[in-house]
């Protein structure tokens, strides 16, 4: 028989001699002797070790940068009113529907709804002073307004501050960003006497100006004056023109089939709804896409790493065949010399799998500091990414193991 070729007859055992049973390791004696190897070839274990984490690495990576990117993304869309709906009766109608004064509060009253606000034309005009030529400021609208409008339609205030329930009644106004361009009005300067503007034969007090706002493009040409004021200065009759919904996401399409009958019962099929955005269905794509993308990734990034583990294991075993006779020669059980080889395979995949998620955690928060993008670390992927390693440690190891055991004393040192 080649004395290189491993045998896997049981020992001869002298006739009459009475069989010893090996001595059972502790834990630590387990961890001792996996250790071994990691510390007499430590060059080759930080390289082995390299392997591994570089996948751990990627997995991090290519999950927690696209996590960050998606709820940078997210943010973004929601931005757009994905769980915002318009409501309005149509143009051009002869004569034209009015909603009714109580349609807010109605739609208010439905359960997923979670808030509601609404404007309202006044076709009243409005000119920079009581001396403008009337023709100088044609497009702009007087809107009746709800104190939380900017709510509704995600508006900002770029200065002075909006319309509040204690200036409800008072002549107030809030300028659109274009018609604040308009009017000339683009900036409120803070414990300086406020600009008016003349409204339907009554001058009202800038109190703030708007940023321009992508959802509600109308209200950029406008003027926002309050819902009280506009009935006491210029002859509104309170009814609204358009109502802004907010509702629960996973609720939008539901609201959206009964606010037609919750707002118009009469007529339901004359009143329009806005769609969802656009938006909520690239929202909702991108979530699920990001997701197949980056398991794939990450499993094939760890594959890589445990290939290299257990190339370095079995290379191990060639090499150690010396140390491995010599312990079979002094006692150690096949079980034992398993569970060394197994335990110094699992030891260097930990090592290179926590090795790997500091690097990815690292990497992961420099990148999206530098692009300003919030911080988002799946918690689930940090631990599935050390069960990973130790799993994939304990497969590359598996083969290596079982072939050191199977290595006799005598073919074991004459190998070597």
């Amino acid at each position: 028989m080649n004395p290189t070729t491993p045998s896997t007859a049981p020992d001869p055992v002298p006739a009459g001699a009475p069989r010893l049973r090996p001595v059972r390791l502790a834990f630590l004696d387990v961890l001792a002797l996996g250790r071994l190897g990691i510390r007499t070839r430590k060059a080759r274990t930080v390289l082995s070790a390299l392997g591994i984490s570089l996948g751990v690495a990627t997995m991090i990576v290519v999950t927690a940068i696209p996590a960050s990117s998606q709820r940078a993304l997210l943010a973004k869309l929601s931005a757009l009113g994905t769980n915002t709906l318009k409501v309005q009766p149509p143009p051009g109608q002869d004569p034209p529907v009015v909603l009714p004064t109580e349609a807010p509060a109605m739609v208010g009253r439905i359960g997923p709804v979670t808030a509601v606000s609404a404007v309202a034309n006044t076709n009243a005009e409005v000119h920079r002073s009581d001396r403008s030529d009337p023709a100088d400021y044609a497009g702009l609208s007087v809107l009746a307004t709800k104190d939380n409008l900017l709510n509704l339609i995600n508006g900002h205030v770029s200065s002075g501050h909006f319309l509040t329930r204690g200036t409800d009644a008072f002549p107030t106004a809030v300028l659109g960003s274009v018609a604040a361009t308009r009017l000339g009005f683009t900036h409120i300067e803070p414990g300086s006497q406020a600009p008016q503007i003349y409204v339907d034969h009554s001058w009202f007090t800038v109190v703030g100006v708007l940023a321009s706002s992508p959802l509600a493009p109308d209200v950029d040409r406008s003027v926002l004056v309050g819902w009280d004021a506009a009935r006491t200065d210029l002859g509104f009759d309170g009814h609204p023109t358009v109502i802004y919904v907010k509702a629960q996401e996973d609720q939008v399409e539901a609201v959206s089939q009964v606010l037609p009958a919750t707002v118009y019962p009469q007529l339901p099929g004359i009143v329009t709804v806005s769609r969802p955005s656009d938006a909520l269905t690239a929202k909702r794509e991108a979530g699920s896409t990001f997701s197949a993308l980056f398991l794939g990734l990450a499993a094939v990034a760890l594959l890589v790493g445990g290939v290299g583990i257990a190339n370095t294991m079995v290379i191990s075993v060639l090499e150690r065949r010396r140390e491995i006779g010599l312990r079979r020669a002094l006692g150690a059980s096949r079980g034992q010399i398993r569970l060394q080889f197994l335990t110094e395979s699992v030891l260097m995949s930990a090592l290179g799998g926590l090795a790997g998620t500091a690097i990815g955690l690292l990497a992961a928060l420099a990148y999206a500091d530098v692009h300003r993008w919030p911080v988002a670390i799946p918690l689930p992927v940090l631990a599935g990414g050390l069960a990973a390693t130790l799993v994939i440690g304990a497969l590359a190891g598996l083969y290596p193991s079982i072939r050191a055991s199977r290595l006799s004393p005598t073919e074991a040192l004459a190998a070597a």
